[in-house]
């Protein structure tokens, strides 16, 4: 299955966490990294008082369910030292499930397409750099959705995931 995932990071070398962490996803059982976007600075939202974050998208194949990927991926957070103290507040790596496939689901500790994917310009210009044209279930294709994002500030650094 294709399935997108974003990594965020804004505490001890963020660039160095998201890129660990997209190391971390080509090594889940049955999944392969298929690309990773250029790595982007942008601004925290909502708790303004921290670091600004470093984010890129993944895309990867998997034959793990989304289930089994939602958990992985909170293993992978938990072993680079992800402490959820502070809703919202600063951590060393963030890793969401933002699509699986085609797939809309609304259960405990799982939704997609991710909730806020649609909002968040971390997340949608990454997404429109490595798979133009994507369209997001219920919400249009990525290119249109950007325009709800025109004032947040992003900005994509010299350097991707790998």
């Amino acid at each position: 299955m294709r399935a997108y995932v974003a990594l965020g990071s804004n505490l001890n070398d963020p660039a160095a966490q998201v890129r660990r962490g997209a190391r971390a996803l080509g090594k889940l059982p049955g999944t392969r990294l298929v690309r990773g976007s250029w790595l982007y600075r942008s601004a925290p939202v909502g708790r303004a008082d921290q670091p600004d974050f470093i984010n890129a998208v993944c895309e990867i194949d998997t034959t793990l369910t989304a289930q089994d990927l939602m958990q992985a991926l909170l293993d992978i957070e938990t072993a680079n030292g992800r402490v959820r103290d502070v809703p919202g507040g600063p951590r060393t790596l963030d890793l969401d499930l933002l699509l699986y496939g085609e797939m809309v689901c609304h259960e405990a500790g799982l939704t997609l397409p991710h909730p806020r994917l649609h909002e968040r310009a971390f997340v949608l210009y990454p997404l429109a750099e490595i798979t133009p044209g994507l369209s997001i279930p219920g919400r249009g294709r990525v290119e249109a959705l950007l325009a709800g994002c025109a004032g947040q500030t992003i900005e994509r650094l010299a350097a991707g995931i790998e």
